[in-house]
């Protein structure tokens, strides 16, 4: 397949068209029973080309192509869309199945059910739309357990990773925004918590073949995935950009790219004592989509890999902290 002109990665950022910003940012993993608050950035995930590492990834990445990041076992992501100004619309898949719509994965824009999320109303997602206000974190696990969300909705394990295509405006209706914005245009508030310093442990010794690594759900929190609003229409028949993100173990990480990984995730006790924020968001004025039926049943890694014994304590009221929304090399796309 061409290569698309659409995706640059600028540091730990990836661009898709002309507007679309996704960091990959890291956070606390919440527990699996009970709803609770959103959870802090601990800083963003480093990421990597894969045509930059061609000779020391498996053939099937390099078909692929993207990028790659590194997650330790049942770590915990969230995706930022900070920094994206005009209206976009972003598919996100996780092993090739919607986390928003829980249907398997397809090249067009799709509002019955809807599959992508509205930029910039849309200024975060912390995992898969499986209830009403509600959406289960995203938690890395190895492919082969069935415990990915690819793997409970499909009976397969394939893909893995994280997919990402974004749409723009068509011409006129993007005119029609800018004109109605020139006025009162603001900038938006950037993403919840913020990146720590970090000082990398060296990375552990380097197997043979990658591991391939997917995405399954932890714990919930309240968070909106919110309806699109305009009309179908409005929006590019073609995609501004895709983009194949792959997700590597730490070890993995260091044999690939020579570099040592992050260090291990912060202990979320700890966070908790250190009286340290939580965050809500709330739009009064967005219209929250209804569950994924066949996202609701998806279980959570625990089920899988053992329960979570690490201690939870309960933010104070005061830590809960409420929110208002808020150039690179090309990437090479590939056959997925």
């Amino acid at each position: 397949m061409a290569e698309r002109a659409g995706v640059r990665i600028d540091g730990n950022t990836l661009r898709l068209g002309d507007g679309v910003v996704v960091r990959f940012v890291r956070t606390l993993r919440l527990p699996e029973r009970g709803t609770h608050p959103l959870p802090p950035g601990l800083g963003e995930f480093p990421l990597r080309r894969v045509a930059d590492h061609a000779d020391r990834v498996p053939q099937a990445w390099r078909a692929r192509g993207g990028v790659l990041l590194p997650m330790y076992l049942r770590e915990a992501m969230w995706l930022s869309f900070s920094g994206t100004a005009e209206p976009a619309a972003l598919q996100v898949g996780v092993g090739k199945v919607c986390a928003v719509s829980g249907k398997p994965w397809r090249d067009t824009l799709a509002r019955d059910p809807q599959n992508y999320l509205t930029l910039p109303r849309q200024p975060w997602l912390d995992g898969i739309n499986s209830g009403k206000g509600t959406v289960r974190q995203f938690v890395a696990v190895p492919l082969g357990l069935g415990a990915t969300v690819e793997g409970q909705v499909t009976g397969e394990e394939t893909w893995g990773g994280v997919q990402l295509q974004a749409y723009g405006l068509r011409p006129e209706a993007l005119a029609r925004w800018r004109e109605t914005q020139r006025a009162r245009s603001a900038p938006l508030a950037g993403g919840y918590g913020a990146p720590p310093a970090f000082a990398a442990p060296a990375p552990g010794a380097a197997p043979r073949q990658a591991a391939a690594m997917g995405l399954g759900v932890g714990g919930s929190m309240r968070q909106e995935v919110y309806r699109d609003e305009r009309p179908a229409s409005d929006w590019s028949g073609t995609p501004a950009g895709r983009v194949f993100v792959h997700l590597v173990t730490p070890p993995e990480w260091g044999r690939i790219t020579g570099e040592e990984p992050p260090p291990s995730p912060v202990d979320r006790a700890a966070y908790t004592r250190a009286g340290l924020p939580w965050f809500e968001h709330y739009d009064d004025q967005a219209d929250d989509l209804s569950p994924a039926d066949a996202l609701t049943p998806v279980r959570p890694v625990g089920d899988w890999l053992g329960d979570d014994l690490d201690p939870w304590q309960q933010p104070a009221p005061g830590q809960v902290v409420p929110l208002k929304d808020a150039p690179g090399k090309p990437v090479a796309d590939g056959d997925w």
